[in-house]
């Protein structure tokens, strides 16, 4: 995507500046990441067989498919990034349909042989939707775990209750959902509010126009140090006073509901920054003070000569 990248120098307090622009990405899968909890081997150690087995040998049966879905959910939970989440859907993914097909072998007490079969119906609805959910976090159309949760709401919420009727009939260990999911959220900040900022001391000048159709947050950073991290709302504007000379490089997340324990979007996300630096300088004279201004936008437009390029979230400064 191009756009436009423009420069003036400004003479004492007159005002003008340059302009550039980008555009929002088309998004990528990613996969990947350490520390997941390992899935289900899809195994049973009670014999597949029309035995039933005694409440004793049921709950250890149980016991064993709850400490491994538990720590998959759990650790899924602990993702702090895309990449990270991505594998550890995937795992927990599998550690559902492990603990299915392994339950489905077992033959309960009869006493609870409707609520042990509605509990492994829900164990497979579960991991049929963390699948479905685990193609939109590769499109980034769910972004966190906290957003990931939202979207399983429902098989979750129908887990929890399967496991919790199974509970109620014997004390059976079966309740492996320890998190409750939050409904659908829109959270958003005020166009202007700063997530990080230092010292705006500088002339200098910066005008942020978000055109598109997501709020997003502008990063600019100067070397390895944030200079600030502005939230801008879809269709606004907003100028940044007070930027400090130096070299910076332009960064810029759009997205749906803010979430502010994890400093991102949870939904329709995406991680674009400008392939070209702009430079903030103060030039002193005998008679004249010169400064630079700059405009972005953060949506196309015609005429762009500023290319972007798609981020890695890894990679994008939190």
């Amino acid at each position: 995507m191009t756009c436009v990248l423009a420069l003036a120098t400004l003479t004492a307090c007159s005002s003008g500046g340059g302009t550039l622009t980008g555009g929002e990405p088309v998004a990528r899968g990613v996969a990947g990441g350490p520390g997941s909890a390992p899935p289900s081997t899809g195994t049973s150690s009670a014999p597949p067989s029309g035995t039933a087995l005694t409440p004793e040998g049921y709950k250890s049966e149980l016991s064993t498919r709850k400490q491994e879905l538990t720590a998959a959910i759990g650790s899924m939970m602990g993702a702090k990034s895309v990449k990270t989440l991505d594998q550890r859907m995937e795992r927990a993914e599998a550690a559902l349909r492990g603990a299915a097909d392994a339950l489905a072998l077992v033959s309960p007490p009869p006493e609870v042989k409707a609520q042990h079969d509605a509990y492994v119906g829900s164990l497979r609805a579960a991991a049929a939707q963390f699948g479905a959910t685990l193609g939109k976090v590769g499109s980034r159309d769910v972004c966190t775990a906290g957003g990931v949760l939202t979207d399983l709401g429902a098989p979750l919420k129908q887990l929890d209750e399967a496991g919790a009727a199974l509970q109620a009939a014997g004390d059976y260990p079966a309740d492996v959902v320890t998190v409750k999911a939050a409904a659908k959220q829109s959270r958003r900040l005020k166009t202007g509010q700063f997530l990080k900022k230092e010292s705006l001391t500088g002339r200098s000048s910066m005008q942020i126009h978000n055109g598109a159709s997501r709020d997003a947050v502008v990063t600019l950073m100067r070397g390895d140090t944030k200079a600030f991290s502005v939230y801008v709302g879809k269709k606004k504007k907003y100028k940044v006073s007070g930027v400090r000379d130096g070299k910076y490089r332009i960064y810029f997340t759009h997205g749906v509901d803010w979430d502010g324990k994890s400093k991102a979007f949870t939904r329709d996300c995406s991680f674009e920054r400008f392939q070209s630096s702009v430079r903030f300088k103060t030039t002193y004279t005998a008679t004249q003070i010169r400064w630079n201004d700059w405009k972005i936008t953060l949506h196309a437009i015609t005429g762009g000569n500023a290319p972007t390029d798609e981020v890695d979230p890894e990679s994008f400064p939190k």
